[in-house]
């Protein structure tokens, strides 16, 4: 999820009381509800896709990253808050540390619903695991919860917050089950081959469908208590150049091709040699430029660069 929805989850735990267990909660919360995305450095060392969700978010780290955060919560409790002022309430290690690890849990199990992956296992089985039930960005779970927050501190109620937190709980219940739903749809119509079911931006009855075929995939769209609809609009595969064959065998590409469910290539040749783009249909269009989507040049010299496949 976006990490404004991330605040909000820890800013609503905050607001359905526990901010009062100690000192810092309520700040601890909201740093805790987004503290397993200091894995962002990745992105700044290119390694986004290999580096994103994978050690700061799995099970080990729900176990150590609560008293990572605890303690710089209480560091900054001595060393700074209350040396600027002495009669302040000092801070519960134990609690902040309480607080941080139900905060931070919040924090891979949302990202699990969207469609990019969770890598629980990690650092020790790095595999990808999907719920597929809600869009990365979602205006009605975050809505609810930046409502009760809202009216929650404005009329100093905490059975607000608490409201909202279970609303917000049971939609994603709800979205869930539309997906599995559709899941069933799928399968019932296509058989077992590789499919997705995801949820559509703003619309929360409804998903969309990825299907692999032997060349291409294949898009269609279920809603909820609905039937599974495929369309004619599909995306080549085009693996079948020689240069993707190469392509794939770079460690840029391998890194790429881990994370993606629904790789697809093109080739662009020219004197200087061939650009390989391969991107992943979740997200990206034909032409497979954007940023889930990785391109490998492969010089004319030594290589099958200027001879596609007739």
């Amino acid at each position: 999820m976006d990490n404004i929805t991330h605040t909000l989850v820890g800013a609503a735990l905050a607001e359905a009381g526990l901010k009062k267990r100690t000192a810092l909660g309520g700040i601890t919360l909201m740093i805790g509800a987004n503290f397993p995305d200091i894995d962002i450095v990745s992105a700044f060392v290119g390694k986004n896709f290999e580096g994103r969700r994978g050690i700061t978010h799995g099970f080990p780290a729900l176990i150590i990253l609560p008293f990572v955060l605890a303690g710089i919560m209480w560091l900054w409790d001595t060393q700074v808050r209350r040396r600027r002022n002495p009669s302040l309430p000092p801070a519960d290690y134990r609690q902040l540390a309480i607080l941080s690890a139900v905060a931070i849990a919040t924090h891979p199990t949302l990202d699990f619903m969207n469609t990019y992956g969770m890598r629980w296992l990690m650092p020790f089985v790095d595999k990808w695991f999907y719920a597929d039930g809600m869009f990365i960005i979602d205006p009605w779970f975050t809505l609810m919860l930046a409502a009760g927050v809202f009216f929650a501190r404005r009329l100093k109620n905490v059975d607000i917050a608490r409201a909202a937190l279970a609303t917000a709980g049971t939609y994603v219940i709800v979205m869930l089950c539309i997906t599995t739903m559709g899941r069933s749809k799928v399968l019932q119509q296509v058989g077992p081959r590789k499919f997705m079911v995801q949820p559509t931006p703003g619309i929360p009855w409804k998903r969309g469908i990825l299907v692999e075929e032997r060349m291409a995939y294949r898009f269609g769209t279920y809603t909820a208590f609905g039937e599974a609809r495929l369309s004619d609009l599909t995306i080549a595969k085009g693996d079948n150049d020689p240069a993707v064959g190469a392509a794939r065998e770079t460690a840029q590409a391998q890194r790429f091709l881990h994370w993606a469910r629904f790789p697809f290539y093109r080739v662009v040749r020219d004197r200087r040699g061939t650009t390989v783009r391969i991107a992943d249909a979740r997200y990206m269009g034909d032409d497979a430029r954007g940023w889930a989507a990785v391109e490998i040049f492969l010089p004319v010299s030594g290589s099958l660069a200027l001879h596609p496949t007739p």
